[in-house]
C-alpha cells in the first residue's frame, strides 16, 4: 500500500511539474498577459543621455557625452536634438537630425539615424517598463562605442 501511494505521488509530481513548466514557459507568459512591443511602444518625447567613444579628427579617438531630446512617431520614425560634447573636438550644440526605428515584438529593435553627413548610425535598442525606458548600443560604425539610456518624458 505504501508502495503505491509513493507511486501516486511521485506520477502527480510530475504531472504537476509538466503542467507548470507549460503554464510557465515564456511564450504562454507573453500571450498570457498580452504583452508584446511594436513601433507604438516608442511614441512620444524622450530625453536621452549618452556617453563612449567616437572617432576624432586627424585618426584619434576621443571620449563623447551628451544629452538629446528625441522625439518618437509611434510608426518608424524620429527627430532630435543632440547636445554633445567630446574631449577633443569640443561642444556641438542644438544638432537636428531624423532617424528611423524598427521594434520586435519580443521588444528589442534597431535605430538608424544620420547625426552628420556621410555617418550613418545603426543602433540596437531594448524597451524596457512598457516603453517608459530604452537602452541603446551603437553597433556600427565599428569604432564608434556609445550606449545610451532613454526615457519618456511625461507631459503635464
Amino acid at each position: 500500500m505504501r508502495r503505491m501511494k509513493w507511486a501516486v505521488t511521485a506520477a502527480a509530481a510530475v504531472a504537476v511539474a509538466i503542467g507548470g513548466a507549460r503554464v510557465m514557459g515564456a511564450g504562454d507568459q507573453d500571450d498570457e498577459r498580452g504583452q508584446s512591443c511594436s513601433e507604438a511602444t516608442v511614441r512620444g518625447e524622450y530625453g536621452i543621455q549618452i556617453q563612449g567613444t567616437r572617432p576624432a579628427p586627424g585618426g584619434l579617438i576621443e571620449s563623447v557625452i551628451g544629452v538629446l531630446h528625441r522625439t518618437y512617431d509611434g510608426q518608424g520614425n524620429f527627430i532630435q536634438v543632440s547636445n554633445l560634447k567630446g574631449s577633443i573636438t569640443g561642444p556641438n550644440p542644438d544638432a537636428q537630425s531624423v532617424g528611423t526605428y524598427e521594434v520586435s515584438a519580443d521588444c528589442t529593435g534597431i535605430i538608424r539615424a544620420q547625426p552628420l553627413p556621410g555617418i550613418l548610425l545603426e543602433e540596437r535598442l531594448v524597451i524596457v517598463d512598457n516603453g517608459r525606458e530604452i537602452r541603446t548600443a551603437v553597433m556600427t560604425p565599428t569604432p564608434v562605442v556609445i550606449t545610451s539610456v532613454q526615457q519618456r518624458i511625461h507631459q503635464r
